[in-house]
């Protein structure tokens, strides 16, 4: 019998923050929701941080999910961008923890590589890459919403990993224990 669970996924942020919400199906995931929150309405920071945590709680209320998969805050040069970003991350986290929601972080570049295969790729492709694999038709306004979508998918795809929390010793370890990932090119 396939195991059901539902993955929300969120890209954090103090102008827009996104989200999705997939039901994996077994070997199988199924768009629910994917939207943003608007919070450039808000000039004050504070406000911002509770609309977020708001709206997290909202989601998790009307879907209760099994996990949680937030894109970790990129380094960047803005010391103080880095530190709103930080907060709106941790409020995002505050309100799947008050909810008993594991919480999963994901490094911008491992969700791309995850969706992509390729960890520089842009919002677009990454975006593109979900419209097919969940077949929805209609591409969002804002990317900020498959960027959250992209969090619960990295997720759904990581799942062998983290619920094994597997270490290996060496390639040969590695190679052992995940058959399925050899290519064979043909001489």
């Amino acid at each position: 019998m396939p195991t059901e669970k539902i993955i929300l996924g969120i890209d954090p942020g103090t102008t827009i923050m996104g989200y999705g919400v997939i039901l994996q199906k077994g070997n199988k995931i199924e768009l629910i929701t994917l939207d943003v929150l608007k919070l450039d309405k808000f000039s004050d920071h504070p406000l911002k941080l509770k609309k977020i945590f708001e709206t997290c709680l909202q989601l998790i209320e009307k879907h209760n999910p099994d996990a949680m998969a937030l894109e970790a805050p990129f380094f960047g040069k803005n010391v103080q961008s880095m530190l709103k970003l930080g907060r709106a991350q941790g409020v995002a986290m505050a309100a799947g923890l008050f909810r008993s929601i594991p919480i999963f972080e994901y490094s911008p570049k491992k969700i791309k590589q995850s969706i992509t295969g390729n960890g520089n790729a842009s919002k677009e492709q990454v975006a593109a890459m979900l419209q097919r694999l969940l077949n929805f038709t209609e591409l969002p306004k804002h990317l900020d919403a498959t960027d959250g979508l992209a969090a619960a998918v990295c997720h759904y795809f990581q799942r062998d990993k983290d619920s094994e929390n597997q270490s290996f010793t060496g390639w040969a370890s590695y190679v052992s224990k995940n058959p399925e990932k050899i290519i064979k090119k043909p001489l």
